[in-house]
């Protein structure tokens, strides 16, 4: 039996084909969809085909999936040999199956019918997209996003049709929420953006967001060229972050190589031997560490600290082109996620959130030594010019 929490009741009320649920941070819905999603394959009296569809494999991995696993995992239903790891797809003993594909498989979009249809952070996902998958989709469709800002859920669906129902979930939704989420939520509620969308549930725009317009592609362009590996050590509370950081047609490249906690010196290590050999920019407020990697054989380049250090870095990466790999789930998400600080009374201040700037504060790193070496080359160029100059 699942934890019935007052999400799950809510999202077992809807009955129209589209089931939209709009919600705030730790509010149960994709868990609570999920469920109910399971709960129907596990009582089918005849085999049914659900699609479960993110932005892409690697957001789904690090979400659904993970959490579709937990589920069946936490109350024994699970079944190694169901699972089909290759085509993700689970197989039920009454024949349903439950897949996973992403919206950017566009042969998966304009492939067969299904019986029921869940899009996971349905404004990542264009509308395109959700056309495609919702004409070929016979029972029912779920939607869940945080209401960051308004997409095509509510221009093109929401009021243009009679077959949709629109729910809004947070928080105190959720019973089986652990005390001390429920602490760090609402130690939020003087940010007035930030507690309307993930407190509250409510549409709404996040404010003091740090970095903007940066473009997330595919995967690394063959003729991408590796500039340096960036660092953030973290251990029990905080992951480490490494991104590798690469140099294409005038603009920058990161790409996740780790994001993880625990990890010693010694298992970075191991992790960026695994990576082509480049400069490792890492945090000097390290300095054993850094040692420490250096005796295994790396460069590492302690990045420069001091006054202004971090406003300025982040001026200097904001001042780029700079791209996401899709496959970097961790960056994507501190990326949409990293803001400035706010006073009591709203007031955004120029100091970073200590919550998602792990990748952030790894990719400043690096970017911060390789546009001060790039500084130094052109000066010494101009240095060099003046003096062919004034020698002539």
């Amino acid at each position: 039996m699942f934890i019935e929490t007052t999400a799950l009741n809510k999202i077992l009320l809807l009955n129209k084909r589209i089931r939209a649920i709009q919600g705030g941070t730790s509010a149960g819905k994709t868990i609570g969809i999920l469920e109910d999603l399971i709960d129907r394959a596990q009582r089918d009296k005849k085999p049914t085909l659900t699609s479960i569809v993110s932005e892409s494999m690697p957001h789904l991995k690090k979400g659904c999936i993970r959490d579709f696993k937990k589920i069946l995992k936490e109350h024994n239903y699970w079944k190694d040999d169901r699972w089909g790891e290759t085509d993700k797809v689970y197989t039920f003993e009454t024949g349903s199956q439950i897949e996973f594909f992403g919206a950017d498989q566009s042969d998966k979009l304009r492939g067969g019918r299904r019986d029921r249809l869940f899009i996971n952070e349905a404004n990542n996902v264009s509308f395109q997209a959700f056309e495609e998958l919702e004409v070929r989709t016979r029972e029912f469709i779920y939607l869940d996003w945080n209401p960051v800002s308004e997409f095509w859920f509510y221009d093109e669906v929401k009021g243009k049709r009679n077959d949709v129902e629109h729910i809004i979930l947070n928080y105190l939704d959720n019973e089986a929420i652990d005390e001390q989420t429920k602490k760090s939520i609402e130690q939020r509620k003087g940010r007035k953006g930030w507690w309307q969308v993930y407190g509250l549930g409510q549409l709404g725009e996040v404010e003091g967001k740090i970095y903007i317009e940066w473009q997330i592609i595919d995967e690394l362009p063959h003729e991408a060229k590796l500039e340096c590996h960036g660092l953030d050590y973290g251990y029990s509370n905080d992951p480490t972050a490494i991104i590798s950081i690469y140099y294409n047609n005038g603009g920058y490249i990161w790409d996740e190589v780790c994001y993880q906690k625990g990890l010693s010196n010694k298992q970075i290590s191991d992790i960026l031997k695994n990576q082509s050999n480049a400069p490792v920019v890492s945090d000097s407020a390290e300095p054993k560490s850094n040692d420490e990697l250096k005796l295994y054989g790396h460069t590492v380049i302690p990045a420069e600290k001091g006054k202004d250090s971090v406003c300025n870095g982040i001026q200097l990466v904001q001042a780029q082109r700079i791209s996401i790999t899709k496959r970097s789930i961790n960056i994507i998400k501190e990326y949409r996620n990293y803001l400035w600080e706010v006073d009591k009374d709203g007031k955004i201040l120029n100091v970073p959130e200590k919550r998602f700037d792990h990748s952030m504060d790894a990719g400043r790193y690096g970017m911060s030594y390789l546009l001060k070496e790039t500084e130094i080359i052109s000066n010494q160029f101009k240095r060099n010019l003046h003096q062919i100059n004034t020698n002539k």
